[in-house]
This record gives C-alpha cells, structure tokens and sequence, in this order.
C-alpha cells in the first residue's frame, strides 16, 4: 500500500439507502463539495437518484472536482426468488452509471441484503443468534441470486460485485460472512468489509482477525469506528439498530474501539493498494457531517503520519 487513498460517501451525510425522504437533507452538489474540501478524493453513488443518472452530467460533476467514483450499492432482498429478476435488473442499472463514469480505480457494485426491512434482524442487531439466520434452503436461495446478479454485473459492465456484510440484514456476525463467501463464486463476489458493522455484528470481536479470516476475499475497505459502550448498553437494553443508530453506535474514527492503527498495517503488510472509505453511518438529523468527516480524514492522515516515522 503506498500513500492512502480515501474516500467518503453520502452516508455520513445521512443520504440512507433505506430512507428515500433522507435525499432532502442536503443537494449532492454541496455534499460533494464538503466532501472535497474535507480531504477526500473518491465518492460512492449513493442512494440511486441522489446524485444525477445521467452519465455525462455526473462524469461532468466527478470531473470537476476531481473525483473517483468508487463504487454504487444495489439493495436486494435475496431471501426472496421472487426478488431475484427485478434485483439483477437494478444492478444492471446502476453497474451501467458505474461503468459510464469509470476511471482508475474501476467501481465496485456493492450488492447488500435489503437492509432494515425484516422487523427480527433490526430488534435484535448487534445480538444475532443462530436461531434468527438463514435456513439453508434460504441460504441457497440467496447466495443463488447473489451469484446470478454478480454474474449478469460482470458480463455486461466488466465491473465487479463485492458484498456489503451489514448490520439489520441476514448477513451480520462472522458466521454467516463465513457462510456466504462458501456458497458463492471468489471470482465473481468479494467482500466488501466494514470495520464497524463488523465489531458490532461480531460482538467486539477484533477488526483485524475478521480481516485476516476473510482476506482472500476483501476487495474494499470501509473504515467506520464502533462505540462499544453504547453497543454493550445496546444489547443490555435490547435496542434495535436505529436506537444504537441514533445513539452513536458509529462514531467518528478514533473514538471507538476499532484499532485503525493496526488495520492500517494490516493492510500495508498485505499490499492493499485500492481506496479506503471513510465514513460515519448517520441518521438525518444527527451530529455536524462536514466536520465529522473532516476530523476522519485527519485522524487517518495521522495514522499514516506515525507509520512513516517509524
């Protein structure tokens, strides 16, 4: 890994995928500039329609400021065969934007689990117990559409599809990150991996393990920090994840417990050389995003500042 490259993306300005009236908090184009000028250099596509769908318009936007499109998130409900046409459709739909406005890097297409939508997976986020996971017939069924939505991704666009493990949605804690990643195509779907969704999912389980256990697979990296106090006061309370949402579950990097020093290295000392995402999952509403996000980039920055001395 050479200098680090970071990026940021809409989330931490509270534009939720799972939230269509968040669109209103604040125009792309402002959010796109404090992206800038808080030291980020690549963007995600956010929640579609957010950011313009016209090719040339959004690469006219990208291009003056200087920015990497870094990846577009396609939500599917997998459990569901039914869902499967009308997701791969979807993904084709964003892959197609995606590619329009490649450059170097290449996009990713982040495929997720149609997140905060089953009322047993958001009451009980953070505290996942077998008993609330995937038949293995649904298992079938949902790495089946996973494969077939990666597949129909690269065929037509070239890009590749990596998989956001994520907290509310059926694939949270390690165990079924392991279980995905066994039925699905390594040469079609790597993983997308999130620091903090991690350490939440995982029950504080440390960051740089779930990277090392899942390496042969990770393809992009999300830096997010987890809060544990307010995640063990989450479960001794039972919240659900938009009670530990608005809590500060998520907080900004280096106030948590995610050890972004050693992530770092890990990543050095295994020649990771794509871009790191920065972000801060928010609700609308909550917290100052453009200096939050400013305070992120300077603590990365300030990561990489020690490891150079050293």
């Amino acid at each position: 890994m050479t200098s680090l490259r970071v990026g940021n993306a809409p989330c931490s300005w509270s534009i939720l995928e799972f939230d269509e009236s968040s669109k209103s908090q604040i125009e792309y184009g402002y959010m796109l500039d404090e992206l800038v000028e808080t030291g980020y250099t690549g963007t995600e596509l956010g929640a579609w329609g957010y950011m313009p769908t016209d090719p040339e318009r959004l690469k006219a936007e990208l291009g003056k400021r200087s920015l990497v499109m870094l990846a577009g998130i396609a939500c599917v409900a997998l459990k569901d065969r039914d869902a499967h046409t009308a997701g791969v459709s979807n993904a084709l739909t964003t892959a197609r934007l995606l590619a329009a406005v490649a450059t170097d890097p290449k996009p990713y297409l982040v495929l997720l689990d149609n997140n905060a939508t089953v009322p047993e997976r958001i009451a009980n986020a953070g505290r996942i117990t077998p008993e609330l996971g995937l038949t293995p017939l649904q298992w079938r069924t949902f790495t089946e559409g996973a494969n077939q939505i990666a597949h129909a991704v690269w065929e037509e666009t070239g890009l590749r599809a990596a998989f956001h493990h994520h907290c509310a949605g059926y694939v949270e804690t390690p165990e079924e990150i392991t279980r995905f990643l066994e039925l699905t195509d390594p040469e079609l779907i790597g993983l997308v991996f999130d620091s903090a969704h991690y350490a939440y999912g995982a029950a504080n389980c440390d960051v740089v393990q779930g990277l090392e256990r899942f390496k042969e697979r990770v393809w992009y990296i999300h830096c997010k920090d987890h809060q544990p106090q307010v995640a063990n006061r989450a479960r001794a309370e039972q919240w659900d994840y938009f009670q530990a949402l608005r809590c500060g579950v998520f907080c900004e990097l280096g106030n948590g417990s995610v050890d972004f020093p050693a992530m770092l290295r890990w990543l050095k000392s295994n020649h990771y050389d794509g871009y790191v995402l920065a972000e801060q999952d928010v609700l609308p509403g909550m917290g100052t995003p453009k200096e939050s996000a400013g305070r992120n980039r300077e603590y990365l920055r300030s990561i990489e500042n020690m490891m150079e001395q050293r």
